[in-house]
């Protein structure tokens, strides 16, 4: 049996054309979404979430693709669009009962929560950000042999055919690399939720894919056009990031103010899963952005 956030109720919601997300909900307050990164689902956030269930109702979904969630054919280039999963997630809080909801976001999951906060403003009281940047700015940012880390960016951005065979062809060696390259604390992903991360990740390749492919494409096409048109976001942000713009030879800050008015943006000693290598952290920061 996977492992479940303690205290949590697993629900299915439908959302959109069909497409239900799994979501695990619990507490009671005022409304916390937390959206997972990759190669992982909803349960990456089970430190922080039952911390914040103490006076949040805190909804933790598998993003559209991952997890147990639907996983639809991508038929135009559409249906893994960071627009559409932001869209998913706001149908999902208000399916629940929640118009406005503080909305955070580690790596993939990120992504979607910083296109809800430009989509949606309205509906996003709050918005955290971990170990990413906006879309746009990653492709700006990803060149030279210091951004070999992101082979996987450009792997999954080509036509489709040639990636999925790929991966299918050793996908737990495929997503365990990630796992295990990216953590710092190798114990913070026990035996069971590594177990659980590559069964899901092993049955969502051609969705995983697709997810990717959008960020090399639309999504692009859509920052552009909100850079653009000036457009922000509006709402108190935090991000949390590692210090690999140092790295990759830009200010992570600078280019996060370009997109935010109240930003928080603090720099974290761990690896890249730090909601479950420094949930303590990551609790402080957001319980910090909700107070703002």
């Amino acid at each position: 049996m996977a492992p479940q956030i303690p205290g949590f109720v697993q629900q299915y919601v439908d959302v959109a054309d069909g497409v239900a997300l799994n979501a695990a909900v619990g507490g009671s307050g005022s409304p916390v979404v937390l959206l997972h990164g990759f190669p992982q689902t909803h349960l990456m956030w089970r430190h922080v979430a039952t911390d914040l269930a103490a006076d949040h109702t805190v909804i933790c979904p598998d993003l559209r693709g991952y997890g147990a969630s639907g996983k639809p054919a991508d038929a135009d280039g559409q249906t893994y669009s960071k627009r559409t999963m932001a869209a998913d997630v706001v149908a999902l809080a208000r399916a629940l009962g929640h118009d406005r909801f503080a909305l955070a976001g580690h790596d993939r999951g990120a992504l979607v929560a910083i296109r809800a906060g430009l989509d949606h403003p309205g509906a996003i009281t709050h918005l955290a950000s971990l170990d990413v940047l906006p879309t746009l700015d990653m492709w700006e940012v990803m060149h030279g042999a210091s951004a070999a880390v992101g082979f996987h960016l450009y792997l999954m951005a080509q036509p489709p055919g040639l990636p999925e065979q790929m991966i299918n062809a050793s996908a737990d060696a495929f997503f365990g690399h990630f796992l295990d390259a990216w953590t710092g604390d190798p114990s913070a992903i026990p035996p069971d939720v590594r177990a659980a991360y590559l069964e899901a990740s092993r049955e969502a390749v051609t969705s995983i894919v697709a997810d990717y492919r959008a960020s090399a494409s639309v999504d692009v096409e859509h920052d552009e056009a909100d850079r653009k048109a000036g457009n922000r976001l509006p709402m108190p942000v935090t991000v949390l990031q590692q210090d690999w713009g140092a790295a990759l030879g830009f200010d992570a800050a600078a280019r996060w103010r370009e997109w935010a008015a109240d930003l928080v943006h603090e720099t974290v000693s761990c690896g890249h899963f730090m909601a479950e290598e420094a949930p303590d952290v990551v609790v402080r920061a957001l319980r910090d952005l909700l107070a703002r």
